[in-house]
């Protein structure tokens, strides 16, 4: 498994008292320490990566808004420091080297250990603390970059990616499957909203709800929908926010269901898996829930 990263990821700084902070990658990096994973940099993405999913205004409108210093302001909490857009072309150009990887077979598995996370950010629009989709930018390079036919995406983070769906929405090709608190930020993610090509599968949890009836749902409808898609390569939104620890959400999931869960996608993607990171801001549950989660992909597709 190759485990692809950057230092740009540390110089995307919020204020203070932020969840989404730059601790958040050391977490990560301690919650990876030791683990049986090849390690990469990230390559920075280019403006064209970014063009398979947003349209260029959004781009320039991101790019053009970073301050020389302090912050600036998007939305109530989407904000962006000097170094914002250098991490978030880090994200995606990390997005597209997994992609490439797998598809090459160069390993069965990839995660992207990058910030700003990116599933809230739709095609004209950033928020919930994300500038750009990564994970929807990372399935397009697979359909047009690499000539997939179809390819498949599960989020599993706590809050719905809004963003993810507002991309995907009118693409046939791929399957958008999302499990998520609800009532909840960002306030998607019905069932009934299924994509201009009933592609779309929304599953909301209600609060509290815990690993065993998690893992019960995705037993009746996100895994069999991903089997049956019959995915050339699976994406994977990985949000560890769920965790009963977290402090913006109220989930019970513990650690041990973001094994269960790198072992079910495994299973049911045909071995080509990228995970992206998305949320997950309970700094000591991010690090364990990470290390499960990548652990056992690992040990899955060695």
């Amino acid at each position: 498994m190759i485990v692809f990263s950057h230092p740009d990821s540390a110089t995307h700084v919020t204020p203070p008292g932020h969840p989404e902070r730059v601790e958040r990658m050391t977490a990560v990096e301690a919650g990876l320490q030791g683990l049986p994973v090849e390690r990469r940099d990230c390559p920075p993405g280019t403006r064209e990566d970014v063009l398979l999913c947003h349209p260029a205004a959004h781009h320039d409108r991101i790019a053009a808004a970073v301050p020389a210093e302090g912050w600036a302001q998007l939305d109530g909490d989407t904000f962006l420091s000097p170094g914002s857009y250098t991490a978030a072309m880090r994200a995606v150009g990390g997005i597209g080297a997994a992609v490439a990887a797998v598809l090459g077979g160069e390993a069965g598995a990839a995660f992207v250990g990058c910030r700003p996370p990116g599933h809230h950010a739709e095609a004209r629009r950033a928020m919930g603390f994300c500038l750009f989709g990564t994970v929807a930018i990372g399935a397009m390079r697979a359909l047009e970059g690499h000539g997939l036919q179809r390819v498949a995406i599960v989020d599993f983070d706590v809050h719905h990616g809004n963003g993810t769906q507002d991309l995907m929405w009118d693409e046939g090709r791929c399957l958008f499957a999302s499990s998520h608190q609800m009532p909840l930020y960002p306030g998607s993610g019905r069932p009934e909203e299924r994509g201009a090509h009933g592609q779309v599968l929304n599953v909301p949890l209600r609060g509290g709800t815990d690993g065993a009836a998690m893992r019960a749902a995705y037993e009746r409808v996100i895994l069999p929908a991903v089997a049956d898609w019959k995915p050339d390569l699976l994406l994977v939104s990985a949000g560890f926010d769920a965790h009963r620890a977290d402090p913006l959400a109220g989930l019970e999931w513990e650690a041990e269901d973001f094994r269960w869960l790198a072992a079910r996608l495994w299973e049911v993607s045909g071995g080509r898996v990228v995970s992206s990171l998305e949320g997950g801001y309970d700094l000591p549950a991010l690090s364990e829930s990470v290390r499960a989660y990548v652990d056992e992909m690992a040990r899955l597709s060695a």
